[in-house]
């Protein structure tokens, strides 16, 4: 089996369902399989900032009951660019050799990163910087990393809009209304297409394909036409509006983000038909609570494949989910092939072939 290792992980960005199975996967394959030491990196690369660095060593029996925890046990961050990091006094500043000297300090000989595209970006960058043997695993709830087929996080953000979808079927039939679900999703419509498909919507909107307020409310008054006293619609909070402008809301502290999208739906359709509308914004739901048995499952196959590059000296890889079977790819190849919803794709043809209005 070679020479024992001292290997780091840490998860970095957005949480997502699925991150703890990960974990517990090279836990188990590190420690059971090969012997190694595993040292769980607080915070992200926060961690190896500090000093001393923060870790939790892992154990077997400390990950043994994470497989259908939610979240991250080593906690997270998706704000702080080390290569231009927000100072006290409003200044930036460089503070990559801090966390390259923290991942030497703690005399690590790889280190597993779990991210997606943009904090696997800013690893490599450290480790080609700082001489980091890196591995890294792709998770992200929008699916968006085009080299894999899928990514930590994104079934689970699917079954629970599914259900949310599910469940307003009821409540808009009892009250004869317009549902509108808003849902997550960065740039690209992946899981509003996948979740609208699954749950029976009517209308759905994501950022690839354009749209018309007439022609959604054409399709409110079909249904109606056709006895049925509702309409689902699920949009996907980058959609911009008709015009095509961004809809943002900006917090206290003057930052913005994606939010409002389906608000601005709501009352676009009040203004033209007589239909009674709600809106849902389901927002970070998605990212929480149990990972479903597919996520699981990744994250498992992941974590074991990411092991077994460190032992056999492949390093500045990423595992991907390629033809039913784990592979590994050049993170950077990986992250510069960012994947959105294909307009004549499959999932676009389904929904179109089973009558749903998703624009043109």
């Amino acid at each position: 089996m070679g020479e024992p290792k001292r290997i780091g992980i840490l998860t970095s960005g957005g949480d997502c369902s699925g991150l703890n199975a990960a974990i517990r996967a090279v836990v188990y394959c590190a420690v059971g399989t090969y012997g190694w030491e595993v040292l769980g990196i607080r915070q992200a690369t926060l961690g190896l900032m500090v000093r001393p660095p923060q870790f939790t060593k892992l154990e077997v029996d400390q990950v043994n009951t994470l497989l259908t925890a939610g979240g991250t046990m080593l906690g997270t961050t998706n704000k702080g660019d080390p290569f231009a990091f927000p100072m006290a006094d409003g200044s930036v500043c460089d503070r990559s050799n801090e966390i390259i000297a923290g991942y030497h300090q703690l005399n690590l000989d790889a280190l597993i990163g779990i991210g997606g595209d943009g904090s696997l970006a800013i690893l490599r960058r450290l480790a080609q910087q700082g001489g980091i043997n890196l591995v890294g695993i792709p998770k992200t709830i929008d699916n968006d990393i085009g080299i894999t087929e899928h990514a930590i996080g994104f079934d689970t953000a699917v079954n629970i809009a599914t259900e949310a979808l599910d469940r307003l079927h009821f409540t808009a039939a009892s009250h004869s209304r317009v549902m509108i679900l808003e849902v997550m999703g960065r740039d690209a419509g992946h899981i509003a297409i996948a979740a609208g498909i699954a749950g029976g919507a009517d209308v759905i909107l994501i950022p690839e394909i354009p749209y018309t307020i007439e022609h959604i409310c054409q399709r409110i008054k079909e249904q109606q036409e056709k006895n049925k006293n509702y309409c689902l619609i699920i949009v996907s909070e980058a959609v911009r509006t008709q015009e095509g402008e961004n809809v943002t809301i900006t917090n206290r502290l003057g930052q913005s983000r994606y939010g409002g999208i389906g608000e601005y739906l709501a009352d676009q359709i009040i203004q033209r038909i007589n239909a009674e509308t709600r809106v849902t914004v389901l927002g970070h739901i998605q990212r929480g609570g149990t990972a479903s048995p597919l996520d699981r499952l990744v994250a498992a196959a992941f974590g074991v494949a990411a092991v077994n590059l460190i032992a056999e000296g492949k390093y500045d890889q990423m595992v991907t989910w390629q033809n039913r079977q784990v592979v590994s790819v050049p993170i950077a190849e990986a992250i510069a092939q960012y994947r959105a919803v294909d307009p004549n794709g499959t999932l676009v043809k389904t929904a179109r072939g089973i009558g749903i209005y998703l624009g043109d």
